[in-house]
Parts: C-alpha cells; structure tokens; sequence
C-alpha cells in the first residue's frame, strides 16, 4: 500500500510482525536424579572403554544440557483465571508447560580419557501465568541454562555389561533456568516510514599504534605519590 506523495521520502506501508500479548523472565531450577543403570559412553580418548573399570576411581563426573531438538515445549493446558490488578479485573490465562531437555554425562577418567554419554531425555513442567488467551503462541528462550552435578555417585563396570557402558549409581543433577516467556500472534500493522539510504563506506587507513592497556585504577597509587 502506497501513500499520496512520494516527495518527502516516506511511504505507507504494510508489515507482517508478531504482536507480543505478554513477556515475563523468570528464573526456576530443579533436581533430577538419574535412574540406575547401565549408560553408553563414547570415548574421546585414545583408550577404549572396554579397558575403563580400573580407571573410574577418582573420576569426575559432569553435565551438559540443551532444550530438545523436537518439542522443546508443550502446551498441556490454558486456563482463563480472573486477577485484580491495579483496581481493574483482568483475564488472564495459567498456562500448563511441559519443557523438554536432553542431558549429556562426561565422565573424564583419571588419564584424561573422556568420556560422553548418548542424549539422555529429561521433562520438567512449569505453572506460568501470562496474557495468553487460545489462538496465541507461547515462546520459551532459555537466555541461560547450565548443569551441574549435585551428587556423582558411583561408576561401576559389573561383569556382564555391555562394553562400551558405564552403571552410574546415585547420580543427582541440578538444572538452572533463565527463561524469557512470550505469548506472541502474528498481525499486519501499517505505518508510515522513512526510506532507507545506504550508510557512507567506511575509509580503510592503517592501525594506531597498539599498546598495552593500563591499570590506572591500581597504579599509580595515588594515595603513595611524591610531591
């Protein structure tokens, strides 16, 4: 769509956005414990994992943590529920939210070998309360997810365990969370904009000089000057 007059550079146009009904960032963390068993390691190192029982003693145990490729959310469910803000009842909607990892454990055996497990799946689920009524998205940005190990246990090889396994006992992890939440909708909004002009090229001159950064805030002492 294009305005009357063209002279003043601007034209009224139509854009495709997501409208944004409503934005929370909320910390949450939770434990999880790793259920008994024998788990399938893939060596980094140079020494196979068949060849790994007698290295365990003294080994340190990590973890890494990613939101699933499939479904990282879901939606169980969407109710309204009334709420007095400000004097004014508002509806709003509590949202039923499935969040599905997957966790990775590093053994890192005591002549350095590393060792990383297959993708382990994990689901925690969460009670938000945000302006989503039905037809909305819900979009979930981690701006910070981490694990860390609570509890290592114990690493054992039994006899009759498939090679290339480790039986990890009494594994305790713990997952932080920052998340940015959003309820978005898409729309087309209209507006009148300025033209784009390309910037000036930038000219290419040789470097400064470089030299070191300086500790002003510790050295000189002030406080020990001569005068």
């Amino acid at each position: 769509m294009q305005g009357k007059d063209h002279c003043d550079g601007k034209e009224l146009i139509c854009i495709n956005v997501d409208k944004v009904y409503d934005w929370i960032v909320k910390e949450n963390s939770f434990d999880f414990a790793l259920p008994t068993g024998p788990i399938a390691f893939t060596p980094t190192g140079s020494v196979p994992t068949s060849a790994t029982a007698g290295l365990l003693t003294g080994a340190t145990v990590t973890c890494e943590v990613s939101p699933a490729i499939a479904f990282p959310i879901e939606i169980l469910s969407r109710e309204n529920r009334p709420f007095c803000i400000d004097g004014k009842t508002v509806l709003l909607q509590q949202l039923h939210i499935r969040k599905n990892f997957v966790v990775t454990i590093v053994v890192t055996l005591t002549n350095g070998t590393v060792l990383r497990s297959a993708a382990i799946p994990l689901t925690r689920c969460e009670q938000v309360t945000l302006c989503a009524p039905e037809g909305t998205d819900v979009v979930i940005t981690y701006t910070d997810l981490d694990c860390f190990v609570c509890s290592p246990g114990t690493l054992t090889v039994p006899a009759g365990t498939a090679a290339g396994s480790i039986v990890i006992t009494g594994l305790n992890l713990s997952v932080a969370t920052c998340q940015s939440i959003q309820s978005t909708f898409p729309v087309t909004v209209e507006f009148l904009a300025d033209y784009c002009e390309p910037r000036d090229d930038l000219p290419t001159a040789c470097p400064p000089p470089l030299r070191p950064q300086q500790c002003s805030v510790v050295f000189p002492d002030t406080g020990h000057c001569c005068h």
